[in-house]
């Protein structure tokens, strides 16, 4: 898409569309911006898979939500960058342990890592209608993301395929493990759904979020907004988490992922909890508690969610 720039009230001129002379110049950009870009925590770059499953990641990282991501790039979408994708994604899910290692080198002793919905982002210029409809009938937790460079200055980054999360096996063979490890491994990474948020919260509040989510969903096209249950709460995500969602007896807490500055608030619904102890990724709290309150809090996730664009 063309892209212009204002000169002045009456002139504009239009910024030619560049590209990046090395696919590596892509991705040092990206590895350096990765939280802005995606919402994505830096844990390293060139993985190696090893020896017998010979390769390297271009970019391993930590989601908002604690699950374990891993970035391709390509500048040209002739090359195969789903099955090398895939190839990685299951390598990942088979060594967690390596993963662990590395996050917690890079992030920390005591960083959470979340198995339930690795991620693998791909980053193209393009993507054909045949690799939208293979990610999409692969299942898997895979999104394609465009880019387009204008000038020298300037970046567009569009997710054209996101799908919600969801446990993502791997396909290889391995040992049969034995009833109690397996009993094991389901009890340390559970699949959370929206039924365990619910249950057991008053009917009104069930009936309010239900509204919330149709009200966030209406936000972006089909398909744009991903939502996945957590442990302690619900996150929307458009590229990166713009809301995160607590169901309470009382109402609906939620944190936004802007600064509280950043938005218009004349009713005084948010508090700025970034540097408070807090659940969520956002770092301005706000709680709906009745149908009063429902157009002004939807206006405070709106400009939140317009931070995504």
């Amino acid at each position: 898409m063309p892209l212009y720039r204002i000169k002045d009230s009456n002139t504009i001129s239009q910024i030619k569309q560049s590209t990046y002379p090395k696919e590596r110049d892509l991705q040092k950009l990206f590895e350096a911006n990765v939280d802005t870009l995606l919402g994505v925590r830096f844990i390293g770059s060139e993985f190696t898979t090893g020896d017998r499953q010979r390769g390297r990641i271009d970019t391993l990282g930590l989601d908002q939500d604690d699950f374990p991501t891993i970035i391709e790039y390509k500048r040209s979408n002739k090359e195969n960058i789903i099955n090398q994708g895939l190839f990685y994604l299951d390598w990942l899910v088979d060594h967690k342990g390596d993963f662990a290692m590395a996050a917690q080198t890079s992030l920390g002793a005591d960083v959470n890592i979340d198995w339930s919905s690795p991620r693998l982002i791909l980053v193209a210029e393009s993507f054909s209608d045949y690799d939208k409809y293979a990610v999409n009938r692969i299942g898997a937790n895979i999104e394609l993301w465009t880019f387009r460079r204008y000038g020298d200055d300037l970046l567009f980054l569009d997710p054209i395929f996101v799908t919600s999360p969801q446990a993502v096996r791997s396909t290889t063979s391995r040992p049969r493990k034995s009833t109690a490890d397996a009993e094991k491994e389901v009890v340390t990474a559970p699949v959370y759904t929206l039924d365990y948020h619910t249950k057991k919260k008053p009917p009104e509040i069930v009936e309010l979020f239900e509204q919330l989510r149709e009200a966030i969903f209406a936000l972006a096209p089909d398909g744009e907004i991903s939502e996945t249950p957590n442990k302690i709460y619900i996150s929307y995500k458009h590229g990166k988490n713009f809301c995160e969602v607590r169901l309470q007896a009382s109402g609906i807490k939620m944190w936004l992922d802007i600064p509280q500055a950043d938005l218009s608030d004349p009713h005084n619904l948010t508090r700025d909890v970034a540097n408070v102890g807090h659940y969520g990724t956002g770092q301005t709290e706000t709680k709906l508690s009745s149908q009063e309150d429902f157009s002004k809090i939807i206006s405070l996730i709106e400009q939140s969610f317009q931070q995504t664009i």
